[in-house]
């Protein structure tokens, strides 16, 4: 492991990408910072963002030195989830998007149960939905079905040697590769649902895949 923290390096990495989403890191940031849970840094991925994005993350890092951020051209989530996946230095993984937001033991839930069954590598549930609970079905997208059927990629929680050995997410699915990543995943390692809540879904947000596939 590459040591570039002056103190301890973190336990739990949290991987944030955004595009053009300056106006939501003021939610999902702060949620970051208030945990219970401190051995951790969050890796922002900007996938192009053309809005005052880097102006809102970098008065962030400037009085918290946890917080990193990289910037590519506009490429898809996937490969910036990778991105993300080849910086981190934790022990294990944790996502958050740009426009969501954590509840303040989120991540101290997850570690202790990560700790207590460490023959588990990837573990994901704990959503709260705020808005339609109804996406279109990766299957058939003339379809909907309820996210409590879905693989919700935004709250996996898993080993970081885990995501490295898979390849990361596939670049050539535009949706629903969280699901695609998971079916993939089980076949290898050992996967658990962990419904206890945590994680604020907002599904409002405009220019969501969810909502324009």
């Amino acid at each position: 492991m590459i040591d570039i923290y002056k103190g301890e390096n973190p336990i739990v990495s949290v991987i944030m990408v955004t595009y053009n989403r300056s106006a939501y890191l003021s939610r999902s940031i702060p949620s970051f910072l208030e945990q219970t849970y401190r051995n951790t840094e969050l890796i922002v991925v900007d996938d192009g963002s053309e809005d005052n994005t880097f102006n809102v993350v970098n008065e962030f890092m400037k009085s918290h030195t946890n917080i990193r951020y990289m910037k590519h051209s506009n490429r898809n989530i996937s490969l910036s989830k990778n991105v993300g996946i080849r910086a981190a230095i934790g022990k294990y993984i944790s996502f958050l998007d740009s426009d969501d937001a954590y509840q303040d033991d989120y991540l101290e839930m997850r570690v202790q149960y990560m700790e207590a069954n460490p023959r588990i590598d990837l573990i994901e549930g704990g959503a709260i939905v705020i808005g339609d609970p109804d996406v279109k079905n990766k299957n058939n997208l003339s379809e909907k079905i309820h996210l409590s059927d879905c693989h919700i990629g935004a709250t996996f929680f898993g080993k970081t040697e885990m995501f490295i050995a898979m390849g990361g997410f596939n670049k050539n699915i535009p949706y629903s590769e969280d699901s695609e990543f998971w079916e993939k995943a089980e076949k290898k390692f050992t996967l658990r649902k962990f419904d206890t809540p945590g994680y604020f879904y907002y599904r409002s947000t405009p220019g969501s895949i969810c909502n324009t596939v």
